[in-house]
């Protein structure tokens, strides 16, 4: 996508919000559920992901469970009660940004 720029702000809403509705993910999981929600459109990189996720737990808001699958190890992510008190304010603000940017972009639907 060639604005994703926009969405480098938004990482750690979408991977709480993944987290929020899933339980629990790995990180190779959330950037291909992403792909699909999104149908392509937004594809979030190894890059991006693992510091934001390592972010995340350093804050206290992610817990890390390793499981063994397939024969290998697999760190999985899930949400603190800290972790679930912030993707609802995350989501709120997010919500409230989108609200005043249609009041810019489109000021009749507002």
């Amino acid at each position: 996508m060639s604005n994703s720029k926009l969405y480098k702000g938004s990482i750690n809403t979408i991977i709480l919000k993944l987290l929020n509705e899933h339980n629990k993910m790995y990180g190779y999981e959330i950037t291909q559920k992403v792909k699909d929600l999104t149908k392509g459109e937004l594809n979030i990189t190894e890059g991006a992901l693992y510091p934001a996720l390592h972010k995340l737990e350093a804050e206290g808001l992610l817990d890390v469970e390793i499981a063994k699958v397939d024969n290998r190890l697999r760190k999985y992510y899930k949400l603190t009660e800290n972790g679930t008190k912030e993707t609802a304010n995350k989501l709120e603000e997010l919500a409230d940004y989108i609200k005043t940017m249609q009041t810019l972009i489109n000021p009749k639907l507002a």
